[in-house]
């Protein structure tokens, strides 16, 4: 923590406090969560859903966690730092958004969901104040309660902010899904556009109450196993025909009342889910659903044919073998099966160096050939020739020198895969993907932190 400045702090909660810090060495400013509670060992640290969760998450609309550092027995993380929240923009502000904003967002928290869920998370806890924005750019964040798809129920009960939380997790549900997620984005959409919660419940019964107000209570057809969970716990939902939400959202279009309406569906089996909201004609206008995040449905992936393959290693050879004759592509590596964590433009790099390797070799067969007498021809000093002759030979010392290129950095990521185990004293970074341990300095005797904490 030597390496950080603390600047300010910008928010408390349950479980610790957040400051504003600047990172001596680099000057860049960070957010630090400090933790209120105490971690013995590193199992502990590690073990944090937060931790767990953040370190296999590495996405443009997911906040960033940097660092774990633990100092006598204190643990703070260390995040890249966001301007504000969504509820801070919307507090005070009088004017409402236009829909290209409110488009804007969502489809980037939409994005940012469909990458969680595809890796087995869900968040648990959405509501504006756990999102982050800093101008045009909005990041999920707060991912103490984020658990994966795959756990084994039960579930706890209290979640989220009520007036974002499913009916089903109301109603007590033994096991919910990433469709609790897909509810808590049709109630922040509709206040986005109104400004307004769109189901400000003073109590769980009443939360239920308002819900029923808007969307009209179950029935059998819309939602019979809500009906079993009520009787479950002796709960009887109020009878209300609800409104329609073009009434309650006038600014609202179409396409905007058509996917909230969507996403708060008593049944979490008919909410969209979040690549399939990516789809949704509201967000037609914006820019391009990278196939990893489309619906499995509507993706259908199919490699390069062995033909296409070839040709585009011919033309790769051609390139980059200048005007040697009857270059050929040689590989020595293998796969890119190794290590799919290696960009593809390292990969690119690597075979660039393979190729000049085979024309190397090619060069130096034409130079010998050119020593044996019954390959001289007559006009071997012509002035054509002696160009020929030229070219090939700065060929050659560019080969040279692409042969004798480094791939360290390649070899350094694929032999360093699996993270080192956490031991005391230490510190994890995550700042390029990977896990490096430093050791920590202990804090100053005379350096005291405000116990407060942050949900």
């Amino acid at each position: 923590m030597e390496r950080y400045k603390l600047i300010k702090e910008v928010g408390d909660g349950t479980f610790g406090s957040v400051w504003r810090a600047i990172n001596k060495q680099s000057g860049e400013v960070v957010a630090i969560k400090k933790m209120k509670k105490k971690y013995y060992s590193w199992e502990e640290c590690v073990n944090l859903r937060e931790v767990k969760s953040l370190r296999k998450m590495n996405h443009p609309n997911i906040v960033k966690l940097k660092e774990v550092i633990r100092e006598n027995d204190i643990v703070y993380f260390v995040f890249e730092y966001m301007d504000c929240n969504l509820y801070q923009l919307m507090k005070d502000r009088e004017k409402l958004f236009s829909e290209a904003e409110v488009r804007n967002w969502c489809f980037q928290v939409f994005q940012g969901l469909a990458y969680m869920h595809q890796r087995g998370y869900f968040h648990r806890d959405l509501k504006p104040e756990n999102l982050l924005v800093s101008k045009d750019i909005i990041k999920i964040a707060d991912f103490g309660l984020a658990r994966e798809i795959n756990s084994r129920p039960p579930y706890t009960e209290y979640v989220s902010t009520r007036w974002y939380r499913a009916p089903e997790v109301l109603l007590q549900a033994y096991q919910y899904s990433a469709k609790v997620d897909m509810w808590a984005m049709g109630a922040i959409m509709a206040e986005l556009v109104t400004l307004r919660p769109l189901f400000p419940g003073n109590s769980e019964a009443d939360e239920i109450y308002k819900i029923c107000s808007v969307i009209g209570s179950p029935t059998k057809d819309s939602w019979a196993d809500g009906l079993l969970l009520a009787r479950a716990i002796n709960y009887q939902f109020p009878q209300l025909a609800g409104v329609n939400l073009s009434v309650l959202i006038p600014s609202a279009s179409e396409d905007a009342i058509s996917l909230i309406t969507s996403l708060c569906s008593w049944d979490p089996c008919k909410r969209p889910t979040a690549a399939e909201a990516l789809q949704h004609p509201f967000f037609q206008s914006c820019f391009y659903v990278p196939p990893s995040l489309r619906s499995r449905a509507a993706v259908s992936r199919t490699p390069p044919s062995a033909g296409t393959k070839g040709a585009l290693e011919q033309q790769a050879a051609r390139r980059y073998s200048g005007a040697l004759p009857n270059s050929k592509l040689v590989s020595s590596f293998p796969s890119p099966k190794l290590n799919t964590h290696i960009n593809t433009g390292v990969q690119r790099k690597l075979e660039m160096v393979n190729q000049s390797q085979a024309a190397n070799k090619n060069d130096k067969s034409m130079t010998n050939s050119a020593k044996q007498p019954k390959f001289r021809s007559a006009g071997r000093k012509s002035p054509t020739s002696l160009n020929k002759s030229r070219a090939a030979h700065g060929v050659s010392c560019t080969v040279e020198k692409l042969a004798n290129m480094s791939i360290a950095s390649r070899r350094q990521s694929v032999g360093q895969l699996k993270p080192p185990p956490m031991k005391t004293g230490v510190q994890w970074n995550a700042e390029s993907g990977d896990l490096f341990l430093r050791p920590t300095q202990p804090l100053q005797s005379g350096r005291t932190y405000p116990r407060k904490i942050v949900g």
